[in-house]
């Protein structure tokens, strides 16, 4: 099988002080206030990527110790006042990539988006070699992506109505096997994509962005 991944999955490390423990992401429930808890996935997912962006990007990566748990909710925090969830959440990559553009001109910074929407209807679906194509360029350019499962099929690992950050992809070239790690509620966790995109009752889409 052929695989393509981010550059460095360290570098998604957050350390909590605390407990001494170590995640790899950001984790929803770290919001302190209950909806923010609730409906913090989207916001959790940008906040990944823009940490890791800042990591490959502002500082080239030279430092490798790993955010502090606090630090990173400091982000989140940043983040939900444009990644906003409305009363069912982020539920398009419409809104998800309104919300980067917002915080994107708080910062004074011109961002480049990319997306990929699978749509409810199977028919009006992309083939999922277009998937394939899009999840590749975007890792092997060192973006994680964004990826929004309103449905979550026979794929178990997956929350329904949930964004993860993807960081890697395994796959045949003929589309037939594909599996993508994820990060999730602070874990990495391999999910099998071919299953979700056929068995997916209302699909969901696909974001990566970079500063332009």
């Amino acid at each position: 099988m052929l695989t393509t991944s981010i550059k460095n999955l360290s570098l998604f490390k957050i350390y909590d002080k605390i407990t001494q423990s170590t995640y790899y992401g950001g984790d929803q429930e770290w919001y302190t206030k209950k909806w923010r808890r609730l409906a913090g996935c989207g916001p959790t997912a940008v906040s990944n990527i823009l940490y890791y962006l800042s990591r490959t990007q502002l500082d080239s990566g030279s430092n490798e110790s790993p955010i502090t748990k606090s630090g990173f909710i400091s982000l989140m925090e940043e983040v939900w006042k444009y990644v906003t969830p409305k009363l069912g959440g982020i539920s398009s990559t419409k809104m998800l990539c309104d919300g980067i553009l917002g915080y994107a001109k708080s910062k004074a910074r011109t961002v480049k988006i990319d997306f990929i929407d699978v749509p409810k209807k199977k028919l009006t679906r992309p083939e999922f070699r277009q998937l394939l194509t899009f999840l590749n360029e975007a890792l092997r350019n060192d973006l994680p992506v964004a990826f929004l499962n309103l449905n979550q099929g026979t794929e178990k690992v997956l929350y329904s109505w949930h964004w993860v950050t993807i960081t890697s992809l395994e796959y045949e070239e003929d589309g037939s096997v594909a599996f993508a790690n994820i990060l999730d509620e602070g874990v990495v966790k391999k999910v099998d994509l071919a299953q979700w995109f056929l068995s997916t009752s209302l699909g969901g889409g696909f974001v990566s962005f970079n500063w332009a």
